[in-house]
């Protein structure tokens, strides 16, 4: 017989009371130190605003200059489901992204400890799920900061040939270990303040989308609203000629931006991996989760909104941009400005993405450092992985984690960069799982309440639209992932 568990034990855990907000489970004097503010907390998740990996996987193969998500790969999505497809595509996955970060804004708030995600699906669902939840996890972000570094170092190409890739991928592998080493206080400054640079920049370009949109060019073309008669115009969903059933080709042209957009918000989810470092987690996460999905949310509407006024979605050049060019030439703001003869924003718009894919990579080398050690606390990674130094750095989780990042190297050789493609093409995949996963073990939770007569409304933080909210999301993300592909 084995002393595990069962999910009713598990549920009746609930009447354990927490020690304190600091968690003060670990058996080491050193542990990790709650220095995170919801500012912080908010801004890093906002480092994921550009990350799709089926973007990055084909620009590799291609071997040109790296754009990231919501600039690049939403052209694709223009193309197939037409200006208002894609609009609509993104606020429907920006409403089951909701849901799932409020299902974990109420787990957090309530229980804020220092295990992540494989915590509470090991908690409220069974052991080997929180094992495998824990280590799906994990995977995504032991292969994430390698492409993310790779995408930094092609972009790098883009100035300067000289300089070997394996160069720059060996500088920013050092560059982002050396800022983890830190401190998760550092850590958290640096993060916050890319982040709002990240966020200026993409308020830009809306604006800049506007200007164009209103004749503020030098063609001095006003769009107002409207490229076109149908099917260019901004608010009608191109049709695929591969269909002869004009309405069925409309629906399939607005699934396929939801597969993009998916992938595209993935990654919002790791402000529950910072509740074991944020100060005053009951109040913090929650607050940081609301202004996390406000900010999101805004930002890719906003952007979409604009590509569609200012692209046609039929457009040759949009269409050639997203099937033989890479970088800043494949995003459809590029390829709205070229239309109207502005050509000297390529620089600008390659430092934006320079900045985006270091601050990623970094973001990527902390998670997966977090997400190991919390896995060493719950006794499904070795012990080893649970030490901390004294200023709070899990240093043997993120030295282990450092050396995947030599997975970049692989992209250095044509022959092994496919292999790297492989690699990448799984971190889609690892995301919507571990999305899945987040709003079922929500579910066991609101169930372990019910059972135990405990009220949602005494939480810290009730999330709203629930349990229709998490089922909601749960089926949804299941049947997109499914049509994914991946």
């Amino acid at each position: 017989m084995t002393d595990r568990t069962t999910p009713y034990q598990q549920e009746n855990m609930l009447d354990t009371p927490l020690r304190s907000a600091n968690d003060q489970d670990m058996k080491h004097r050193n542990t990790l130190r709650r220095e995170l503010q919801s500012r912080h907390i908010s801004m890093i998740a906002v480092r994921q605003l550009p990350y799709p990996s089926d973007q990055i996987s084909r620009d590799v193969k291609l071997g040109g200059t790296i754009g990231t998500g919501l600039i690049i790969s939403s052209g694709t999505a223009l193309v197939r489901g037409g200006p208002l497809g894609l609009c609509l595509g993104y606020a429907f996955v920006g409403l089951l992204c909701y849901l799932v970060m409020v299902a974990l804004g109420e787990m957090s708030a309530y229980l804020p400890h220092k295990r992540g995600f494989a915590g509470y699906a090991t908690r409220f669902v069974d052991p080997a799920f929180g094992f495998a939840v824990g280590w799906n996890y994990l995977m995504k972000y032991l292969i994430a900061p390698a492409s993310n570094i790779n995408a930094a170092c092609i972009v790098m190409q883009y100035w300067t040939r000289s300089v070997p890739l394996e160069v720059w991928t060996a500088i920013y592998i050092t560059c982002i270990l050396l800022i983890n080493l830190l401190g998760v206080r550092t850590f958290g400054e640096l993060e916050f303040w890319m982040s709002g640079l990240k966020i200026l920049s993409l308020a830009g370009f809306i604006l800049l989308g506007i200007v164009i949109d209103l004749g503020g060019n030098p063609c001095m073309t006003a769009l107002d609203f409207d490229i076109g008669d149908p099917p260019t115009a901004p608010w009608v969903i191109i049709s695929c000629h591969t269909f002869t059933d004009g309405h069925l080709a409309t629906f399939l042209g607005f699934w396929s931006t939801l597969t993009t957009a998916l992938f595209a918000y993935i990654g919002t989810e790791l402000v529950g991996v910072t509740v074991g470092e944020a100060k005053n987690p009951k109040k913090n996460v929650p607050r940081a989760i609301k202004r996390t999905f406000v900010r999101i949310f805004v930002f890719y509407i906003g952007t979409v909104f604009v590509m569609g006024l200012i692209v046609p979605s039929t457009s040759k050049a949009l269409f050639v941009a997203n099937s033989s060019r890479t970088g800043a030439a494949a995003s459809p703001i590029i390829v709205g400005i070229t239309l109207v003869n502005i050509r000297s924003l390529n620089d600008v718009v390659n430092v934006i993405i320079l900045i985006f894919t270091l601050s990623a990579a970094n973001s990527d080398l902390y998670i997966a450092s977090r997400t190991l050690h919390g896995l060493a606390l719950e006794g499904k990674a070795h012990r080893v992985f649970a030490k901390t130094n004294w200023i709070g750095v899990p240093w043997t989780c993120l030295l282990s984690v450092t050396v995947f990042c030599g997975l970049a190297f692989l992209n250095i050789s044509s022959s092994s960069a496919v292999v790297f493609t492989y690699f990448v093409n799984l971190l889609s995949a690892y995301g919507a799982l571990t999305w899945m996963a987040i709003t079922y073990t929500h579910i066991r939770f609101m169930n372990a309440l019910k059972a135990q007569g405990i009220s949602r409304d005494t939480l810290p933080y009730k999330a709203p639209m629930q349990p229709f909210g998490s089922w909601f999301a749960l089926v949804c993300i299941g049947i997109i992932t499914i049509f994914k592909g991946e």
